[in-house]
This record gives structure tokens, sequence and C-alpha cells, in this order.
């Protein structure tokens, strides 16, 4: 029998908010051992599979998760500076790969389509080996791979995700978020909004339609009509419409003084775009000054929409200007590597990286079952965020919320955004049966 690494008991409280309770080491039996699981790895390596939209509108995203993602795995096989392996607190990693085994890994594209995901992860799994899967930039190919990993029997690490859903209704035992959701958006957000706009607004929404446009639109208005603000409006546009002008235009005779735009990626930059072109950032309406609302931003995002993202409002996961120690690592390594900061897609695909790999160390196997065990109600500190849950009773993590605006007079083309407030951890902190759904149990064979 093999005990969990008893390190792991530095990381764990006696209770944590929302009713999750203290998490005991599991101990594996040699007949559950002899069971094996899902691509168990038998050589001196072990495979990892990189899903991330390296073509449609989310590609941008998708190219710098899958940088930060290599380098992931060449800081856990000992090559570079480290990174985040560094600052990590009590982390096990040795950077001698994962169990003392290489990592390898393969890569697909999720074109930004549920089912192109799932076919991609699931060749990974089934022809490559792969014993975890991670990336991806869109809410629905979250939930669709996540399905397909727990039925595979292996682990998924979601990329990003923002969609309530992900660790909501949809949540399964075999998988985890690192990054925030719309909810902790709405939250952050709300009184930043009432403080510089105030409570008596009408906002008009435009909304991508598919499970993180609606949750997100639903997190938002609940936020802003909890203010006193009215909704005039909700319109849903396709992923990656393009041209937005035919849903910009009725905002003008709405009687609306505030579009809320719940759009991602080149969408969001095609969307502000358009609506700054249209004037609306000129306008007057009900005897206020327009505004327009980003409630999920990047800095990405930001450099995409140049001039027109000046003021704008929005949350972001992380930042690559916040003064600590992990952000600062993890910054200097992707700009060493690839020349450039990190944006939050790279950050939470890296730090995804590393969490699978030190749960696989802590549990001192790959099986599913350690894995899981290792990361339910597991705390850490120095991955960029600061002191961080992983709540076992959802998966989801916990941690202080950004508030982000665009600057008024940015020094360069990777300094767009400026960080207004961080929202603590409290703030932002739910019961998790509000979104109902159940994790089941963890499945470890193909």
């Amino acid at each position: 029998m093999k005990l969990f690494n008893v390190n792991r008991r530095r990381f764990l409280r006696g209770s944590v908010a929302a009713g999750a309770g203290l998490a005991l080491p599991t101990i594996f039996t040699s007949a559950s051992r002899a069971q094996g699981y899902c691509n168990e790895p038998t050589g001196s390596s072990v495979v990892l599979g990189f899903n991330v939209p390296q073509t449609g509108p989310y590609a941008d995203e998708g190219a710098d998760e899958l940088r930060a993602l290599q380098l992931a795995a060449k800081h856990l096989n000992g090559e570079g500076d480290g990174g985040m392996l560094n600052t990590f607190t009590g982390s096990q990693l040795q950077g001698n790969g994962i169990l003392g085994k290489k990592v390898e890994y393969v890569t697909g594209d999720t074109q930004t389509k549920s089912d192109a995901a799932r076919a991609s992860a699931r060749r990974m799994i089934e022809k490559d080996g792969a014993l975890m899967i991670t990336g991806g930039s869109s809410s629905g190919v979250a939930v669709a791979v996540q399905s397909l990993c727990q039925e595979a029997g292996v682990i998924f690490m979601a990329g990003l995700t923002h969609s309530n859903d992900t660790t909501g209704k949809d949540k399964r035992r075999n998988g985890f978020r690192h990054f925030f959701n719309a909810y902790m958006s709405g939250q952050a957000l709300g009184p930043v909004l009432a403080e510089s706009y105030g409570n008596d607004r009408r906002a008009y929404h435009l909304t991508a339609d598919y499970t993180w446009g609606w949750t997100q639109e639903e997190s938002i208005k609940a936020t802003t009509e909890q203010l006193g603000w009215e909704t005039v409006e909700t319109v849903r546009t396709p992923l990656g419409a393009g041209d937005f002008s035919q849903y910009i235009t009725p905002v003008v005779n709405s009687g609306a003084d505030v579009l809320i735009l719940n759009h991602y990626g080149k969408d969001m930059v095609n969307s502000l775009t358009q609506a700054v072109q249209f004037g609306l950032r000129e306008r007057e309406a009900n005897g206020k000054d327009f505004q327009i609302v980003v409630p999920l931003f990047s800095e990405l995002m930001a450099q995409g929409a140049g001039e027109a993202i000046k003021g704008i409002y929005g949350t972001a996961n992380w930042d690559w200007k916040l003064e600590n120690d992990g952000t600062q690592a993890f910054t200097k390594s992707f700009g060493q590597e690839y020349g450039q900061p990190p944006s939050q897609a790279a950050h939470t695909c890296y730090v995804q990286a590393l969490l699978y790999a030190n749960a696989v160390e802590t549990a001192g196997t790959f099986n599913p079952e350690g894995v899981v065990e290792a990361l339910e109600d597991l705390e850490f500190d120095g991955l960029g965020n600061g002191p961080t849950l992983y709540r076992g009773a959802d998966h989801q993590c916990f941690k202080p919320v950004l508030v982000v605006q665009g600057k008024e007079e940015p020094q360069d083309k990777f300094d767009l955004l400026e960080v207004v407030r961080e929202v603590p951890t409290e703030q932002v902190t739910y019961d998790p049966s509000i979104f109902g759904g159940e994790l089941g149990d963890v499945n470890g064979q193909c």
C-alpha cells in the first residue's frame, strides 16, 4: 500500500467555505492497483494532451495557451529557469518530469467547436495515450471535453472557461477549473460599475449564443439589476459573427445608456470596435454619457481593439503586471522564451499543468483516483493569484478577482489594461449548490 505524501496536509483546511470538509489521504490497495487505469504509463515518459483553439475566433488565446503549456513541459522536465516551480508553495515537483517520467505532449486544434474539440481529445487519449487533457478557450468546448474525459477515464484540467456551467450543472469528478467564472465577474464588477456610473442606468446586452454567453449575461444582469439598473434588451449573437453592425444599430434607438458586450476573443474585438465606430462612446442618452462594459477582458483582446478599449471596465483572472513572486517568475520565463508577456489564458493553462503534475507527485500515482483526491480541497500559493483553494465540492478555484480598465495612456501594446481593484476571495465565494449538478464518481477506466 502507498499512502499519500503527508506534505499534502499543509494545504488542507479543517473546514472551508460552502461546506467543503477536510479531505483525508487515500490508501490504494494492491487489488485496486492491479486493475490498472486508463493509459497507465509503462515506459520512461508520460503523454499530456494540449487541446487548444489554433483556428477560429479564439485562436489568439489558443496560441498563447499552447506557448504556456509547452513552457510548462520544459519546466517540469528541468529545462529553462523553472518558472513558477520556484515559487509554488509546498510543491512536490522536482524538475525531473512527473514521478521521474519525462513529460511529452501532443497537440490538437479545437477550432472553438465542441465536436472538433471532442474528436481531437479522443484521438489524444485513444491513439496517443494521453493521461491528462488541458487547454481550450471556450466554455462550450470545455463542457464537451470534460464530459468526454469523464467517460474516457482521464483527468481534464480546464483551460480558459468562464461559464458557470463548467463547475456548475456540467461539473464532473474528473474535471477541474482554475479560471474564475461569470458569477464571480458579476460580483466583482458590480460595485465598481455602481461607483462609476451610478444606480440609475438602462442596459442593453449583446451576448455570445452559447453556454458562456448565457451565464455571463445572467450573472451581470442579476448584479446590475440589484444595483437598480434596468435591462432594456438582451440579444444573442452567433459565435464568430465578424460583422456585428446589424446587432449594434438597434442599440442607438433602444433607450439604453449602457451597452454590455458579453463577447470574448475576436468577437469582442469586432463588436467593441464597431460599437465605437457607430459613435456610441460619444453619445448621450437619458441625460448621461453612454457607456460600454466588457465583463470579461484580456490583454490579447485589448491589443486587438486598440484605442477602443480606453476607459472600458471588465474583469480578469490574472494580469502579468501583478507584483507577486509567482507572476514575476512566470512573466520573466515566458518573456525570455517568446519575447512578450503572457496573457491570462497562458497563465491559467500553465498553472493547470503544474497543479496536475504536483497532484500526481503528491498522490504517488497517475491513477485518476489519487489525482482527484490530491486536488480536492487543495490550498496553494505562489502561482500568481495569491492564496487559492481548489474547492472539493465542485472543483472550482477560489481566489481574488481583478477588475480592470482600459488605460487612457498606455506605455506600449502590452500595457493596455490597468488593475483598478483586487476583489477579495470572500466577496466572490458562493454556495456550490446554487448552480446544481453532481460531480459523480472518479472514472479511471478507458
